[in-house]
């Protein structure tokens, strides 16, 4: 089978290798082969490469965290699949208790974008922040994968949302998501933005998958009794807030790592899964999928995905 293959971490342009020979992988107990579909590239991609992610599979291994496949009985299905077994091959595995069905409003590639984004975004609204109809919603990043779908879900919890994103092209793409208020941080300052906006009082709710400097604005913006959702480091500066800030302030900061709930409550997951699946239904919800690839370009989307310079999601469809 195809299959990209990292034989050594570095950069995802260097070490990515497109093999014609792969095998075709076997399941162990309690997992799934599964013919993949649509492979969404995340930016965690990069730093598995790298050598830089939470969990390091052994060498050789194929990279790709999120996927739309079938299972040997055509059922559609999405989520994520074994490492060192990824996405970016013809064929991956998947455990068998992390399959859901994917849903029927969306098509491959909207389904394989659907699942670590939208769940990441759903439990820091929802299960870590208690988002209310009302509040108002504070979103970094709003024309990413993330990002983009936190604006969604903010809306569809009625919450006023105003998106940060860096450039007039993203700024276009985050009030044709929903933003209420949209900032192009490369001309305008956030944290001005956010207090004109709710009168002085600030954002009820921040979704931070930035750091650095995105963090630290929104401390100085965050309202009375707000929360501060951090998601990742995706501009490479992990800040180090004063804890006497948020104790003078009145806020809170929040962790979000949804892959611990995959481990700690599979429940709430499929619960989520659930949720989602009915909104997509509706149409409230519907990845933003900017790009569809071809399978031999996914190295190139990687790093595409890593250096920051996309919009919504890109998607390795397998042509």
């Amino acid at each position: 089978m195809r299959a990209w293959q990292v034989t050594e971490l570095g950069e995802p342009g260097a070490v990515m290798r497109l093999r014609e020979d792969a095998a075709v992988p076997e399941p162990g107990e309690g997992q799934v082969l599964v013919r993949v579909r649509a492979a969404a590239v995340n930016f965690p991609d990069a730093l598995i490469c790298r050598g830089h992610y939470q969990s390091r599979p052994p060498l050789p291994f194929t990279p790709g965290l999120e996927l739309c496949g079938e299972l040997p009985d055509g059922t559609r299905v999405i989520g994520t699949p074994v490492l060192p077994f990824g996405a970016y091959a013809e064929y991956a595995l998947m455990d068998a208790g992390q399959v859901y069905p994917a849903p029927e409003a969306l098509d491959d590639a909207e389904a394989a974008a659907l699942h670590i984004g939208y769940q990441t975004a759903w439990f820091a609204l929802h299960r870590r922040a208690a988002l209310k109809a009302g509040e108002t919603l504070l979103v970094h990043a709003a024309a990413g994968g993330v990002g983009s779908a936190a604006v969604q879900l903010g809306k569809a919890a009625g919450a006023t949302v105003i998106g940060v994103v860096g450039g007039a092209e993203k700024a276009s793409v985050a009030r044709e998501l929903g933003a209420d208020v949209v900032v192009d941080r490369r001309s305008e300052d956030f944290v001005t933005v956010v207090k004109e906006a709710t009168g002085g009082r600030g954002a009820d709710v921040v979704f931070d998958p930035v750091g650095g400097g995105a963090y630290t604005g929104s401390a100085k913006c965050v309202a009375f009794e707000g929360r501060i959702v951090v998601i990742g480091f995706a501009g490479g500066a992990i800040p180090a807030p004063p804890l006497n800030h948020a104790l003078v302030k009145n806020y809170s900061i929040m962790g979000l790592h949804w892959g611990l709930y995959v481990s700690k409550d599979p429940a709430a997951v499929r619960a989520a899964h659930a949720e989602l699946t009915a909104l997509a239904a509706k149409g409230v919800v519907r990845p933003l999928v900017s790009e569809r690839l071809p399978f031999a370009a996914a190295a190139r989307a990687v790093e595409r995905v890593a250096a920051g310079t996309t919009t919504g999601r890109l998607v390795i469809t397998g042509e």
